[in-house]
């Protein structure tokens, strides 16, 4: 019982010198919603960009860095033909500019897989759907 008084006393000590420090009451409480992280990067293009490649494995997916890559993903209506892709977070704003996608795309050809080139709207087409989703979740956020 001595155990619980005391950590609810160092509780109640901390909240009390928080609320009673002057020099903290003229940081806001609130960041603006194009910077509200908890991460390295934009949490909603982050969660954006997750959702929006999901339908491939995941090979490497760092929050503090912003960087995705998928494994190779072969679509099962074209199994000759298979993509990997790379998003790259590169700011805490969500802005067009702070988002950069990156596609490979290989063909069987004989048993073997060929690089192949990828369309430039693919990529473009990409990084409008993160885009339109990350702004989807921050006005859902705003509104919530």
């Amino acid at each position: 019982m001595n155990r619980l008084h005391t950590t609810a006393a160092a509780l109640l000590i901390v909240a009390v010198a928080a609320s009673g420090c002057a020099r903290n009451r003229s940081i806001p409480n609130r960041l603006a919603p194009s910077r509200a992280t908890v991460i390295g990067v934009n949490s909603y293009l982050w969660r954006a960009a997750v959702d929006t490649v999901s339908f491939a494995p995941l090979l490497q997916a760092n929050a503090t860095s912003g960087v995705i890559i998928t494994d190779w993903y072969a679509n099962p209506k074209a199994p000759g033909e298979r993509v990997k892709l790379t998003v790259a977070i590169l700011d805490q704003d969500l802005r067009a500019d702070a988002l950069r996608v990156a596609a490979s795309r290989q063909v069987n050809q004989n048993g073997a897989w060929v690089d192949a080139p990828v369309a430039a709207a693919t990529v473009q087409k990409l990084e409008d759907i993160i885009l339109t989703r990350a702004r989807d979740l921050r006005r859902a956020a705003i509104a919530g």
